[in-house]
């Protein structure tokens, strides 16, 4: 699938970095390094602007090595950019460790994944089909 990018960074184009990557990763776009303090967060500018075909949305996902090390996430993961928005990519990240973290320009901050979706009809009913969970809601199908 082809998709047309704007780059308006100083940065190489996001690519998947192996065979089986399902994720690109996308760099910060700063004119200055950017610290992040404990529990604050920052959206932050990746000079990137795309246009995808009507059917498909981008995931804007953490880094799970950045997550892991630093305790830096993608606040609204996955975050979904539209097929009709035009405007620049922006990652809204925060700090959830104890210390403070600083953010460079073409630091890899986050993965962008390109994924199909289907449009829904709401068909509106007076009742729903009986399941073996029926209303079970959160944690309802662990062990017993």
């Amino acid at each position: 699938m082809k998709i047309k990018i704007i780059n308006k960074s100083n940065h190489q184009l996001p690519h998947y970095e192996t065979i089986a990557s399902a994720g690109m990763d996308l760099r910060a776009n700063l004119s200055e390094p950017r610290t992040l303090k404990p529990l604050e967060r920052s959206i932050v500018g990746t000079g990137l602007f795309i246009e995808l075909p009507i059917g498909y949305e981008a995931q804007v996902r953490p880094r799970s090595g950045l997550a892991a090390k630093k305790g830096i996430t993608v606040l609204n993961a996955p975050g979904t950019i539209d097929a009709d928005y035009r405007g620049e990519i922006g990652v809204i990240l925060v700090n959830l460790s104890n210390e403070e973290f600083t953010i460079e320009s073409g630091e890899r901050i986050a993965q962008l994944v390109i994924a199909k979706h289907e449009r829904a009809d709401w068909v509106q009913v007076e009742e729903l089909s009986e399941t073996d969970r029926g209303e079970g809601g959160f944690g309802s199908t662990g062990v017993k």
